[in-house]
């Protein structure tokens, strides 16, 4: 089940300009590592190094372009949280209830203190204000934006300077890949989806956290000048994925972000 499905999503890839080789591989025993079921994929390709899209010519005055991890792509079978596979212990912890620990022990670490296990209020089966009850919003798949960013380096390749993905680090990623000295200024985010909120709430955890540890609703962030912004914002929504300038890149004498949000405003260095 695990390699047609693979597959079937590798061949609608394809329908995207994407070429996709599943070349199978192994299945690895790893009992004393992994307590319940784990399956590893490896992508790998060849390009020209002068085709790799790095940081080195971000500067003061692009603007950023983000990108949202929640909604419904026109690849996607329903409707995505956002989860994006960043935080999901956290998750499952703050949000289900301390019922699970007893039924599924194989789901904890024996390692974690019983005081941070599975303490929050809801059940698997609980609605949402999505489309999908709580067990499928946390584990809902991790968005690829590959057809979108396909379609925006065939147009803009010379003009994007810097593609982030707000995995680890949330929206201080780009910390970890300023060329130099600079801010980046946030200001104007997409808002968080429900998922987000009700981590937020269960857990009370700082909202400075909260953006560090998870993507708060957009995972990919583009950074270019204003023009071409525009233009990448209409290739996203031609996918169904909301998209908008949420900041820009400022001249600063040490490497920071900024966030500016209705929750408040962080700085992160």
């Amino acid at each position: 089940e695990l390699i047609n499905g693979s597959q079937e999503y590798f061949d609608k890839l394809r329908n995207y300009g994407m070429e996709v080789n599943f070349l199978g591989g192994e299945t690895a025993d790893v009992g004393d590592v992994v307590r319940t079921v784990i399956v590893d994929g490896t992508m790998a390709c060849r390009m020209r190094r002068d085709r790799l899209v790095t940081t080195e010519n971000l500067r003061p005055g692009d603007v950023v372009v983000s990108l949202a991890s929640y909604g419904q792509a026109s690849y996607e079978e329903e409707y995505n949280s956002g989860m994006g596979s960043n935080g999901l212990t956290s998750a499952r912890h703050e949000l289900l209830k301390k019922e699970y620990a007893a039924r599924f022990p194989e789901s904890v670490d024996p390692g974690l203190p019983q005081d941070v296990v599975y303490n929050g209020s809801y059940s698997l089966t609980d609605k949402t204000e999505t489309p999908l009850d709580l067990g499928k919003m946390i584990l809902s798949p991790t968005r690829t934006y590959a057809p979108v960013v396909l379609q925006v380096l065939k147009k803009h390749f010379d003009k994007v300077h810097g593609i982030i993905h707000c995995s680890g680090g949330g929206q201080s990623k780009i910390l970890h890949y300023l060329p130099q000295p600079m801010r980046v200024v946030k200001d104007n985010l997409l808002p968080p989806p429900p998922l987000f909120t009700m981590i937020q709430e269960s857990a009370g955890t700082a909202w400075k956290e909260m953006y560090q540890v998870f993507n708060m609703g957009q995972r990919l962030e583009i950074y270019t000048d204003a023009e071409t912004a525009r233009d990448i914002v209409d290739i996203a929504r031609s996918f169904n994925i909301d998209a908008q300038i949420s900041g820009r890149v400022e001249a600063s004498d040490q490497k920071e972000v900024i966030v500016d949000s209705a929750y408040g405003r962080f700085q992160y260095t």
